[in-house]
């Protein structure tokens, strides 16, 4: 597997799938393991996945700092990424936590970003709000599924703080498409894939300038593909047209029926999709 140095001599690692031009690929989580993105649906057949594991996840070294696992300062590690690809501009895919980090690279480094691809993205860098009414109103979209009862009185008690235990495992059916044994396999990976010191680090005090990220956005002059799951109940399709709207040059593409994982409940639409962008 390909090891890089970071800026502080944190020995990162990637991951690489696949043929073609190379297109890298930012984990959610945040601070998983990229190993879960797989080959993203059977992406990996027309373009070369670039997988990095964040420091201090997967197979990428801890580093000594913990204030480096930042969003922000992790913005240069996807420029060490880059330069050691040898690549005067990228392509850059990113899901979930992973749109975070890709926005501030974008911000801080827009003409390094051939086209930029957000998956069912966090929008915390760019201060957008999922209200409470907007997930649920995406749940009900599942009250015919024989789980939906118990589910959505958990996700009534969590949007309104009043979560207790074992709440949050009855709404994971929510984030999927299809609550069958492959998603069930992905859910239950979720927590040995991460660090926990990483994932509480990745969004402290600081890492975030909301006001200061949509100024930079405004003027990038990159293509951008907003990808929204019809059923995601994190990342609604509201607010991704919220987020679509800051860029001057973004699409949005809504996939039917798909959740927060839209490339394991229907990789041909989603391959699709995402092909037809980057060509």
């Amino acid at each position: 597997m390909p090891v890089f140095s970071a800026y502080d001599g944190t020995r990162l690692v990637h991951h690489v799938s696949g043929d073609g031009s190379p297109l890298v690929c930012l984990p959610g989580g945040p601070a998983r393991a990229s190993a879960y993105l797989a080959d993203l649906g059977g992406l990996a057949a027309h373009w070369r996945l670039v997988k990095p594991d964040l420091r201090g996840s997967g197979d990428s070294e801890a580093p000594q700092d913990p204030a480096t696992y930042r969003c922000d300062r992790l913005v240069d590690d996807v420029e060490a990424l880059r330069e050691h690809l040898g690549l005067e501009r990228m392509d850059l895919l990113a899901h979930c936590a992973g749109a975070n980090l890709a926005v501030l690279y974008a911000s801080r480094h827009p003409e390094r970003i051939g086209k930029l691809a957000l998956i069912t993205p966090s929008v915390a860098a760019v201060g957008i709000s999922v209200t409470a009414d907007a997930r649920l109103a995406t749940a009900r979209l599942r009250q015919d599924e024989p789980w939906f009862p118990a589910a959505y009185a958990a996700l009534r008690d969590i949007v309104a703080g009043r979560a207790a235990d074992g709440q949050w495992e009855l709404i994971a059916p929510f984030l999927h498409g299809r609550w069958d044994d492959a998603a069930r396999a992905l859910d239950a990976a979720d927590a040995e894939q991460k660090n926990p010191e990483a994932t509480a680090g990745y969004a402290a005090d600081g890492a975030y300038d909301p006001e200061a990220a949509r100024a930079a956005l405004a003027q990038l002059s990159a293509p951008v593909l907003v990808l929204a799951g019809e059923a995601d109940l994190n990342s609604p399709p509201p607010a991704m047209a919220e987020l679509a709207a800051l860029f001057p040059r973004a699409e949005l593409v809504v996939q039917p029926g798909a959740g927060h994982y839209p490339w394991l409940d229907d990789p041909d639409r989603f391959v699709a999709a995402v092909a037809a962008f980057l060509r």
